[in-house]
């Protein structure tokens, strides 16, 4: 006999939905939409740490500019260089850093030098200090230095015209460094993505208001206020909005024209106050709102206005996980940054991990090496969506497959480090 409900849609607690999008797909997806944003702006190099350069940069000099000494010690003509017993050479003047010697090495000359000093016309090799001895103006050396040694030449790390950094690049402190090197004062650099984001629930109160019955704090809105400004995006906190279509209406399309990307959090399953489907739809365009993965099934992404939209989770370890899978990737493109590959490591589990198949799941984990070196990965607990507690002491996601049933203890998983993520 046939049941009189109409068929159910599969719920987040089931592990397989034949409407969910495998992890890569849904990755794909997001990359045909995402584009760089337009405007750029010139910042001094202390001012442009953690920035995408716009354009690339050649070096206009060679670093070093000129041959210069790697050790302190002598600096000397190579065929004055013994190849058997001592020579005795004549010390004629010496080479700072900042202050060369002012002449040429003759033929049974040596120059006093120090690290960083321009090696005196004629002399191509420095001598260690210690290895030589040297008694008033004499200075006596043996044959266990090869010509050239010790030397740096110009444009060593640098020539005219190499390409020192591509457009692309989000800047590190090296890279400032290597910048100055060249004389570099300014560069181009994109503008800041702007991003606004918001809570979604009656059951959240911000931080300082007082708790009824029903109610919890949103933690959300600070997770990803920390995850975006790792980003160094210009983060608009829109606060908490209340399940209400009409004012969640308002507040996307408001967020749609002062932000390049607009994330929410909560609201995208299927409850009957889960708005942010239905009013996405009207705003803008949904292109998928279920992931097989675990957890965070449902995440919308779409458009509203001429932003892209993430509708994360309500759980906060889902908005966690979800935001460094999928919204991470796709603000750095945005920004015009090339992408860094996923870095994943094989690791030893500790103990079993329970899964069941149709869902790619992102286990929180501590990742160790043993005393063998080799790496060791130990489940911290519960995995609830819920518990950010797991999520704080974590360090790496412990990532198994959609078809995965679950580890016993001593396999091999695939790890994914929070290093470079968080």
């Amino acid at each position: 006999m046939s049941s009189p409900f109409p068929p159910m849609d599969p719920s987040c607690a089931d592990d397989y939905d034949p409407n969910s999008l495998p992890v890569p797909a849904a990755l794909a997806r997001i990359d045909a939409l995402v584009e760089p944003v337009a405007g750029t702006e010139k910042l001094a190099i202390r001012s442009a740490l953690d920035r995408v350069l716009a354009e690339s940069v050649v070096s206009p000099i060679n670093v070093p500019p000129y041959p210069n000494s790697a050790v302190d010690g002598y600096a000397v003509r190579s065929e004055d260089i013994p190849t058997e017993g001592v020579r005795e050479l004549r010390i004629v003047g010496s080479a700072l850093a900042g202050k060369p010697f002012p002449g040429t090495v003759q033929p049974g000359e040596a120059v006093r030098i120090m690290t960083g000093a321009v090696v005196p016309d004629g002399a191509d090799t420095a001598l260690f200090q210690e290895r030589v001895q040297c008694q008033g103006d004499i200075l006596r050396i043996t044959p266990d230095t090869k010509a050239g040694q010790n030397t740096r030449a110009a444009g060593e790390d640098l020539r005219i015209g190499d390409l020192v950094l591509a457009a692309g690049r989000r800047l590190n402190p090296a890279d400032l460094g290597l910048l100055a090197s060249i004389g570099v004062v300014e560069v181009r650099v994109r503008r800041r993505l702007r991003v606004a984001f918001f809570s979604t629930g009656d059951e959240l109160r911000s931080l300082g208001e007082p708790l009824e019955k029903g109610n919890i704090y949103d933690s959300n809105r600070y997770t990803l206020y920390g995850m975006l400004t790792h980003l160094n995006a210009e983060v608009i906190d829109m606060g908490v909005v209340r399940d209400d279509p009409e004012e969640l209406q308002r507040m996307l399309g408001e967020a749609s024209t002062i932000a390049d990307a607009v994330i929410t959090s909560g609201g995208v399953s299927v409850g009957e106050a889960d708005y942010i489907k239905d009013t996405l739809n009207r705003l803008g365009k949904v292109d998928f709102w279920k992931i097989a993965m675990k957890p965070g099934r449902p995440l919308a992404f779409g458009t509203v206005g001429d932003a892209l939209f993430f509708g994360l989770p309500g759980n906060p370890v889902a908005v966690m996980v979800t935001f460094y899978q999928f919204v991470r990737p796709a603000l750095l493109r945005m920004q015009g940054q090339e992408v860094p590959p996923i870095i994943l490591l094989k690791a030893r589990v500790s103990g079993r991990l329970k899964k069941r198949p149709g869902r790619m799941e992102f286990q929180r984990g501590v990742l160790e090496q043993d005393e063998n070196g080799e790496w060791v990965v130990h489940g911290t607990g519960d995995q609830g969506s819920g518990i950010l507690s797991t999520m704080s002491r974590a360090n790496c996601f412990i990532i198994l497959a959609d078809e995965s049933s679950g580890v016993v203890a001593d396999a091999m998983v695939d790890v994914q480090p929070f290093a470079g993520l968080l």
